[in-house]
């Protein structure tokens, strides 16, 4: 099956010489039809400017680009079948909402009434049925957001990116929009490609998930494949968080002899059958549990205890545990 998007080799980087920034370096990739990608990792680790690259804004210094097939190293960005929501909407402020919505198809010449039937539709995908008067200051941010949604889909584009759209919401509208946008990826059945640095945002909308750092791709993998398997020791710390074991200490606690991963939700206090024994050096309250830093021989582990657990006072003796198979081993480099 032809993938709606697929990186060959893609490079793109900025200066010369010893002044080179390698904003993306060397990535393959291939994002199937109908798919709910994300691209998350760090600030400057490269996947806003894969997003441009495949948007047009960017061209590769290096390798090819096809989107459903096509090699569109020379197609512009207005005749890619591609459209991008911004993180900051980039709405016309002197626009109703419906003229904001339908300024694609003004472009594209379609007549005022179809454009605004059009318009009208799409507003009522993305459930403001009865906005299309307002302007945009008149709205709350998560109504603007939508509004760029409608504005990015009105063309029927058959990938739509995503450059950190939720960035701007408050904690509460952001968990909102996570589950309006999965849902409506999924009525429409359109590739959505989603650039984050918030893992949450990725683990609970993604199919997939390509971890970026330093413009590469360190894993690609189901949000259940990057959390529970990480490649290296940057996925693990990056991606939750992670006792990172080295591989004598990994070997010491009966794990593998390699770099290896524990996830403090594994850890358990414990009692007689505890594999290892520490002091307790720090307790964070965290709502649904506390975290519990515990220094054990040459090294240190947390625990996320769930609320409602008796916990123990900062510098008692305690017992850790965890199950066979909770230890991961990670075969990449760090």
């Amino acid at each position: 099956m032809t993938s709606a998007v697929e990186f060959l080799s893609v490079s793109r980087h900025y200066g010369a010489g010893a002044h080179v920034v390698k904003a993306v370096d060397g990535v393959d990739l291939a994002i199937p039809e109908g798919e709910f990608f994300a691209m998350l990792g760090p600030s400057g680790s490269g996947k806003t400017t894969c997003l441009r690259l495949i948007s047009g804004f960017e061209s590769p210094t290096a390798g090819a680009i096809r989107i459903f097939g096509e090699d569109v190293g020379r197609v512009p960005p207005h005749l890619r079948n591609v459209n991008t929501v911004f993180q900051d909407y980039a709405l016309f402020p002197h626009m109703t909402v419906r003229d904001n919505v339908a300024y694609g198809l003004m472009v594209k010449g379609v007549d005022r009434r179809r454009r605004h039937a059009r318009a009208e539709e799409m507003l009522a995908l993305v459930h403001l049925p009865d906005y299309g008067g307002r302007k945009p200051g008149q709205l709350s941010g998560g109504q603007r957001q939508r509004v760029a949604l409608a504005r990015a889909l009105v063309n029927e584009p058959r990938v739509l990116l995503l450059d950190e759209p939720l960035g701007a919401l408050d904690l509460k509208l952001r968990e909102a929009m996570q589950d309006e946008l999965k849902g409506l990826q999924r009525r429409l059945g359109i590739t959505f490609v989603f650039v984050t640095h918030d893992q949450g945002e990725a683990l609970s909308m993604a199919d997939r998930v390509a971890v970026f750092s330093r413009g590469r791709i360190v894993q690609v993998g189901t949000p259940a494949e990057i959390y529970d398997r990480p490649a290296t020791r940057f996925v693990a710390d990056f991606v939750g968080s992670a006792n990172i074991l080295s591989p004598d200490l990994s070997r010491r606690l009966g794990g593998p002899s390699g770099w290896s991963s524990l996830r403090p939700e594994a850890v358990r206090l414990a009692g007689p059958e505890a594999r290892v024994r520490g002091r307790v050096t720090g307790l964070r309250y965290l709502g649904l549990g506390t975290r519990v830093a515990v220094a054990i021989d040459g090294a240190d582990l947390v625990a996320l205890v769930p609320a409602g657990t008796p916990l123990p006072s900062e510098g008692a003796d305690v017992g850790l545990s965890w199950d066979e198979g909770a230890v991961h081993r990670m075969a990449g480099e760090p």
